[in-house]
């Protein structure tokens, strides 16, 4: 049976270079970080000493970019291997990567590929999560990402709940996403979340999106816009104890400016909860 990752909330933020040293050198108003996990499956250095030093004062959410989960090649073992090497040395709070699949023939893409919702997929992609989860030794906790065609008989909310229900995976929901995704099919928000199992939530990602010239264009490069701050204000409080963090992968801004996103974001949630109670 491979280990469940317990609930944790909180706020944090996905940790990059030009902020590393303000986390060495002072606490942070966070909970927790997320590191992508790539950067860090090395033999010393660096990146990992300064993740060494960081998980002294805060828990650390590892998320990968490049597991392959959706690959009909099977996921890469060794890849694997030196993953469980480096959760067993920062004791993440869970692993994380994307339901997409990333390469072909030992060859990276560089980037999330989608797949079509198909039983044909389902069956590739829950094979693969179980081979992960087994060497991994824990269940793994799986993204939603952007798309931008519609492929396969299955909406993408049945797709991730049919998944968690064969291989006992659970969910990071990154809300930009279902907002790019949903706006360029055009899809209900509420019904995609209600088609979800959102008991197997454990983390939720709100970032930035751009405009394209026919559909959104999911770019991690913004701020969080008010479309995404609008639906995570309507689900929040539907879940239960979950991580929330802001996340920025390009034209990063100072430390400050995503301290004040997490804050909201912890603004948001606990005004929710008011209103639920």
């Amino acid at each position: 049976m491979n280990a469940a990752p317990s609930p944790f909330h909180g706020f944090g933020l996905g940790l990059r270079i030009p902020h590393y040293a303000a986390f060495l050198d002072a606490a942070q108003p966070v909970d927790f970080v997320e590191v992508i996990s790539e950067n860090f499956m090395v033999d010393g250095g660096r990146p990992l000493h300064v993740l060494t030093k960081v998980r002294e004062r805060y828990p650390v959410a590892l998320h990968g970019v490049s597991m392959n989960i959706g690959s009909a090649d099977g996921v890469d073992p060794d890849y694997l291997r030196r993953l469980r090497t480096l959760a067993k040395r920062i004791d993440p709070l869970w692993l994380s990567d994307h339901v997409s699949w990333t390469g072909i023939g030992g060859v990276q893409a560089h980037d999330l590929l989608p797949l079509p919702y198909t039983e044909e997929a389902l069956d590739i992609v829950a094979a693969n999560v179980h081979a992960a989860q087994d060497i991994l030794g824990r269940a793994l906790v799986l993204e939603n990402p952007s798309t931008y065609l519609a492929l396969g008989e299955m909406s993408e909310a049945a797709f991730l709940a049919e998944l968690c229900q064969r291989t006992g995976c659970f969910l990071l929901l990154d809300v930009n996403n279902i907002v790019v995704s949903a706006t360029n099919h055009g899809l209900s928000l509420d019904a995609w979340l209600d088609g979800l199992p959102l008991e197997r939530v454990r983390q939720v990602h709100l970032a930035g999106h751009s405009q394209g010239r026919d559909m959104l264009v999911d770019t991690h490069d913004a701020p969080v816009p008010d479309s995404v701050w609008a639906l995570y204000a309507r689900f929040i409080a539907r879940l239960g104890d979950v991580a929330v963090m802001i996340e920025r992968d390009d034209r990063i801004p100072p430390l400050d400016e995503l301290l004040l996103e997490v804050a909201q974001a912890r603004a948001i949630a606990a005004h929710a909860a008011e209103v639920a109670a």
